[in-house]
């Protein structure tokens, strides 16, 4: 037997062989086997549940101050920790502007020195009239007698007289803000 003959022998006989075994195979008879089992699983295990909500927040009232005639400022704050949210709000009197309508006021009403005497209780327009020549109004005198009448009483003049408490108010409500702020 020559080379090619005997690789031809091997595949046929391997053909062969697969033939016979797949038929076998397909007529062979099926087997069944009945077994039962019981198991039972313990499992222990930790669950860990995250809630993520929006954090919670203090919300700066609206304050309307809109009104021509009222001479106020609306001032309003919020401040929002961890644990604790406060809002609030104020309004403040603004004496300048108290000051400006009641003068125009007085002055429609044609009183020219009495309107002058209001304006004149802002340190700024007093030493404005002072620099001007033409001193404030003094209970009731004008002019040079009214410049005798300060220079005598220094302490009557706007200067010494406590401004407004405006600018109190704002250092108030400031520090408030301000100490709220450091607790986040």
């Amino acid at each position: 037997m020559n080379l090619l003959q005997n690789v031809t022998f091997k595949v046929a006989l391997v053909i062969l062989v697969g033939l016979v075994s797949f038929t076998n195979v397909t007529h062979a008879a099926v087997i069944e086997t009945a077994s039962t089992s019981n198991s039972t699983v313990t499992t222990n295990g930790t669950n860990t549940t995250t809630v993520k909500s929006p954090p919670p927040s203090a919300i700066s009232p609206g304050i309307n101050a809109s009104n021509s005639d009222l001479c106020t400022v609306g001032v309003s704050g919020a401040v929002q920790t961890q644990i604790l949210g406060i809002s609030g709000g104020n309004t403040v009197r603004d004496m300048n502007c108290e000051r400006l309508k009641l003068s125009k006021t007085i002055y429609d009403m044609g009183m020219k020195v009495a309107a002058v005497s209001v304006m004149c209780q802002d340190q700024r327009i007093f030493d404005a009239m002072e620099m001007a020549g033409t001193p404030c109004p003094f209970l009731g005198a004008i002019g040079t007698e009214a410049q005798e009448q300060w220079d005598r009483k220094p302490e009557l003049q706007p200067a010494n007289i406590k401004e407004n408490e405006k600018d109190d108010n704002f250092k108030t409500i400031g520090g408030i803000l301000l100490f709220l702020l450091f607790l986040i």
